[in-house]
């Protein structure tokens, strides 16, 4: 009771028991693609090389924010296929005990398959032995899909608000409704269907807390309006966006240019603003930039965001470069939405990363390259393979680290790739 509680602004000592009215998810990130002749069963040894965050009001939310902020192509709770099934009731019952009863990184979704397939709770806890109350969780949001797949997207407000409350992304809802996610965002602004933003306090509200740590939740207006604590200055501000989860080719080195470009605008005179899903960071301390927002880095949440911080002050733009690839990514959306976007722009961005543009600009340069082909489709990969022969290095654009890229040494190497 000596110490203070920095959270609280000293409100309440360090031996106040914490009152907490979040969840939070945390889901670690594996690259078992980089190691091909490694086992993805998971065992006591470590072999995760970085993990997401996530923090909601239910578990519902934090759950399917914390799976989309992978960045693993991941919505939600997407459907995966069960290796073994084949249509016979006992073979396949075998083949859903397997997947279950083996611990690996997809075994969250083979549930959830699972249940979509029609195995009881009570089946599927004995295969995994995942505690039931999980469980009852994830089936609620199974349950959910199946009314959102026969009915369709609701046209009010009320309810398309509880699917986002249950942490359903537009991007989840348009693939169960075969829609493009902008329909969905466009359907959400007609309903003025937002999400509002709470303060990490460990003391539920009942102090002040004067810690810039946000997350974003959908609030039903029950008891009056819904309050959003973020407190939005009406400084000039700049965002910066951070990496999310470590992994092999994006690590710690963009968490340290992501704080340094923090620190730098704090003394020159501009409110900082971080957005990132980290927990590992130095970028993701609430001391570090002026206000933390601990969102998944995908276009809708990073807009949802800079929707909030526009609404006051002067937002000077956003910053992309020091993340990694992540942010790089959303470049192109957050123009589209008429975001500044600070330092280089999303087109030479783009022409950097375009192997097809960068060649042809180096060519138009007169500059020396490696002997090199483009390809889109199977047929010109065998064809410029031809031409210039074996070993090859194979690597597609857009990519940071050398994610996906391959040696190859004969045809057989090139079909799989």
């Amino acid at each position: 009771d000596e110490l203070d509680n920095d959270i609280t602004g000293g409100a309440t000592p360090a031996s106040f028991e914490p009152s907490i009215d979040y969840v939070v998810t945390k889901i670690p990130r594996f690259a078992f693609e980089k190691f091909p002749g490694a086992s993805t069963t998971l065992t006591t040894a470590m072999k995760s090389v970085g993990e997401v965050m996530a923090i909601g009001r239910t578990f519902q939310e934090s759950l399917q924010k914390a799976l989309r902020g992978l960045e693993t192509g991941l919505t939600g709770l997407d459907e995966i296929e069960i290796p073994g099934l084949r249509g016979s009731p006992n073979e396949d019952r075998n083949a859903i005990r397997a997947a279950l009863g083996t611990p690996t990184p997809d075994r969250l979704r083979m549930v959830a398959q699972a249940i979509r397939m029609g195995t009881s709770l009570e089946e599927v806890h004995q295969m995994c032995r995942i505690d039931p109350w999980f469980l009852e969780q994830i089936d609620g949001i199974i349950q959910m899909e199946a009314r959102i797949r026969e009915h369709g997207l609701p046209q009010d407000a009320a309810n398309l608000r509880h699917l986002k409350s249950m942490g359903f992304s537009d991007a989840r809802l348009a693939s169960l409704t075969r829609r493009e996610a902008a329909e969905v965002s466009r359907l959400r602004e007609r309903l003025d269907v937002h999400p509002v933003y709470k303060r990490i306090d460990t003391c539920a509200a009942e102090f002040a807390s004067p810690t810039p740590y946000m997350y974003s939740t959908y609030e039903t207006p029950f008891a009056g309006s819904v309050r959003s604590e973020a407190e939005v200055s009406d400084r000039k501000k700049v965002v910066i966006l951070g990496g999310g989860p470590n992994r092999i080719g994006q690590g710690i080195e963009f968490d340290y240019c992501c704080c340094h470009a923090a620190f730098a605008l704090r003394d020159a005179g501009y409110e900082a603003i971080m957005v990132n899903c980290n927990p590992e960071t130095v970028s993701t301390d609430y001391d570090t930039s002026d206000r933390l927002y601990f969102e998944p880095l995908t276009a809708e949440d990073v807009l949802e965001i800079l929707r909030a911080e526009k609404a006051l002050g002067t937002l000077h733009g956003v910053i992309v470069q020091f993340g990694g690839q992540t942010p790089l990514k959303l470049a192109e959306a957050l123009e589209k939405a008429g975001i500044p976007i600070l330092g280089t722009s999303p087109d030479m961005i783009d022409l950097a990363e375009d192997r097809d543009r960068f060649q042809k600009l180096l060519m138009k340069l007169g500059l020396a390259q490696p002997r090199n082909g483009i390809a889109h489709s199977v047929e010109q990969a065998r064809t410029i393979a031809g031409e210039l022969g074996f070993p090859l290095v194979v690597r597609p654009s857009y990519v940071l680290g050398g994610r996906a890229t391959q040696i190859i040494h004969d045809e057989g190497m090139l079909q799989s790739y």
